[in-house]
């Protein structure tokens, strides 16, 4: 009976230490980002406090240019098909009921809250997240990294912070796109397929959302691409082993992203909703 406990045991283990070791990493990886975090934002207090201090104004439009413009037919595409996708699996169940016309109020608290700030970050993730990673990766193993720090060039000054401004700018923006473009959609469908014409729509649309329906994803956007920013970036400066590491921190990158978006967003909503706010 013993050395039954004691095989146990052995084989035991070895499962805590991949755990213990999962989890160092798990924390490794939020310590990194937030004192990246904290270093990008002594960079941004310095831009507003020092006249001699610049974060690259050039830069930062370039970045929000390539993050942010070109996802716009990405993130219009999605968010459309998403908005025709709620009204037609919401009109059958409402039908039965004699609701039909509480659809358009649905779709708005949905769409503002949660699915139109959700659906860009994870349309930003996969489209500036793992390219931001790449970038960056790639300088690395190229030696640029060391090559900007030997002029004096801090990276996180000259890299990072215009990233993580446009990534934020980016975000905030598109999630309005996002916004706009599903609840068009919706219409549009509902329309043609439930008979609502678009005055009813607008009118149950704007009955239903309050100013912090709006407000609340417009901060749950701002937050979530301040993640996708630091997040990218942190893997792009971690980045070692040549092409292969490249390819591994451009995937660490998307997964770590959706991941921190979608814990972002429940916290977000346990706030509201203790506050009252949803």
């Amino acid at each position: 009976m013993s050395a039954d406990h004691t095989n146990k045991a052995r084989r035991t283990i070895p499962v805590v230490d991949r755990v213990g070791v999962k989890s160092m990493e798990i924390l490794e990886q939020i310590g990194s980002i937030w004192f990246l975090l904290l270093e990008a934002s002594g960079w941004i207090w310095k831009r507003f406090t020092q006249r001699n201090a610049r974060l690259g104004r050039v830069a930062i439009v370039a970045q929000i240019c390539r993050i942010g413009v070109q996802s716009i037919f990405i993130v219009s595409l999605v968010s459309a098909s998403i908005g025709f996708i709620l009204g037609l699996q919401m009109a059958p169940p409402l039908d039965t009921l004699g609701q039909v016309h509480l659809v358009p109020n649905i779709i708005a608290v949905a769409v503002f809250r949660e699915l139109g700030p959700l659906m860009a970050a994870i349309v930003m993730v996969g489209f500036a997240g793992a390219a931001i990673s790449a970038e960056i990766g790639t300088m690395v193993v190229g030696e640029e990294i060391e090559a900007l720090e030997a002029h004096a060039l801090n990276p996180v000054r000259f890299l990072v912070v215009p990233r993580v401004i446009a990534a934020v700018i980016s975000l905030i923006c598109l999630a309005v796109v996002s916004d706009l473009v599903a609840v068009g959609a919706a219409a549009v469908m509902s329309k043609m397929v439930l008979g609502i014409g678009f005055t009813q729509y607008y009118d149950a649309t704007v009955a239903q959302v309050d100013p912090i329906d709006f407000l609340t994803g417009i901060v749950k956007a701002g937050v979530f691409g301040l993640l996708i920013g630091l997040i990218a970036c942190g893997n792009g400066l971690r980045v070692r082993g040549g092409a292969a590491g490249v390819g591994n921190a451009t995937t660490q990158t998307v997964v770590q992203s959706v991941v921190a978006v979608i814990f972002a967003d429940l916290i977000f909503t346990a706030v509201f909703y203790a506050a009252g706010l949803v």
